[in-house]
């Protein structure tokens, strides 16, 4: 085979990848949002939050106004998945990317929810749960209109990278970073809490479009922050949803433009701690 066949050939297979690539792209199904959902399951929880935790996305996923939301999209459809994080190197997807766009899409969702025990494992990194997050989006065969990670907690970020490093990279690839924190103190010790854990989601976790956080103090309000949690963030800041849902439940916080909490706070009270408990 002469020199100019062979260059041809390779220019035409060359081609023919990239036409392949393109067409692989503009197959991948299209949602009004991809939504990773990142809980945490830390020791910090007792199996009993764990559970109040599962039930309540279960809820919230399968609420009414919540699917009202989600026909209501360009597209009527979302996408989600599910992941339970810890450590650093404690990520594991309880519910791989999954549509919903009805009552039975997110009953669906429900029962892989339901099929395993909760996960629990030791430390606390927000950073490497966003890190994790941002990768499913690459992994997703859909196409949102918007790209978010709705991630709860109860402590700060005590292990991996600087968490306002990782968000901010986050958001520099256009995802919204929402948050749930949990100031609730029910598990194993509070020796890494900080009791402001709102005002750190708020100036450390949180950013991107729109990017908002609701506390919760007490696990009686969590079903119902959820729910609301979901509604806004589907719906959008601009929507009649998020002014009435804001207009009836305050309060949200929104992503502060100059941080000014210690965002490495979780990291100095780890490397400080007075006793061993390896927990959080």
């Amino acid at each position: 085979m002469s020199a100019v066949a062979k260059a041809l050939l390779a220019g035409g297979a060359a081609l023919a990848l990239m036409l392949g690539l393109g067409l692989h792209a503009n197959a991948a199904e299209q949602v009004d949002v991809e939504l990773v959902l990142a809980v945490d399951v830390s020791l910090s929880m007792s199996p009993d939050e764990l559970e109040i935790q599962r039930h309540g996305y279960a809820a919230a996923l399968t609420h009414e106004r919540v699917l009202e939301v989600i026909a209501e999209g360009a597209f009527g459809k979302i996408a989600v998945t599910y992941v339970e994080w810890a450590g650093s190197t404690s990520q594991i997807v309880v519910v791989p990317w999954t549509v919903i766009a009805n009552r039975a899409d997110a009953e669906r969702v429900v029962r892989q929810l339901s099929a395993k025990p909760p996960n629990s494992a030791r430390r606390t990194s927000i950073s490497s749960a966003l890190e994790f997050g941002t990768d499913l989006f690459a992994e997703s065969a859909f196409r949102g209109l918007k790209r978010v990670i709705d991630i709860s907690g109860d402590g700060p970020n005590n292990q991996g990278p600087p968490v306002d490093l990782i968000r901010d990279a986050a958001v520099a690839q256009g995802i919204t970073i929402n948050g749930l924190p949990l100031m609730t103190n029910g598990g194993f010790g509070n020796a890494y809490d900080v009791e402001d854990l709102d005002r750190y989601y708020a100036d450390c976790v949180i950013g991107g479009p729109g990017a908002f956080m609701i506390p919760v103090n007490e696990w009686s309000q969590f079903p119902e922050a959820i729910r609301r949690k979901l509604v806004m963030e589907l719906a959008g800041p601009a929507s009649r949803q998020w002014a009435a849902e804001e207009a009836a439940h305050p309060p949200v916080m929104l992503a502060q433009a100059q941080p000014k909490y210690d965002c490495l706070i979780g990291e100095k009270l780890w490397r400080d701690r007075s006793w061993l408990w390896d927990s959080r």
